[in-house]
């Protein structure tokens, strides 16, 4: 397992609000569990990391660092903010995603 699980978890975690406490509870297992395994003291069975993944809503492989940006919809921050923004009005919606477009395009122009 690479040595980022822990932080993509903890990652994941916090992106979705949870402390280490609530997130042991859903996955049936102690808080210092799931702070040994943040910290890389310990690696999950294969089982619990499937569990942990569907728990907050990634991949094993996003967790495991092996899919960065093919999985780009996996990533909790990522989806976090598309929800955020799907969550807003009409108006505002379009205006952020106007200045959206506009940074994306400047930021191609400059790169060129």
């Amino acid at each position: 397992m690479k040595l980022e699980f822990g932080k993509k978890l903890a990652e994941c975690r916090k992106a979705k609000g949870l402390s280490q406490k609530e997130l042991a509870k859903l996955l049936k297992t102690s808080h210092s569990v799931i702070g040994k395994y943040e910290r890389e003291e310990m690696v999950p069975s294969i089982e619990a990391a499937v569990k942990l993944a569907n728990l907050l809503e990634t991949t094993v492989g996003y967790l495991l660092g092996e899919n960065e940006d093919s999985d780009l919809l996996k990533d909790p921050l990522m989806l976090k903010r598309f929800h955020d923004i799907k969550n807003l009005n009409e108006e505002d919606r379009n205006g952020i995603l106007y200045a959206l477009d506009n940074l994306l395009k400047a930021s191609k122009l400059r790169n060129l």
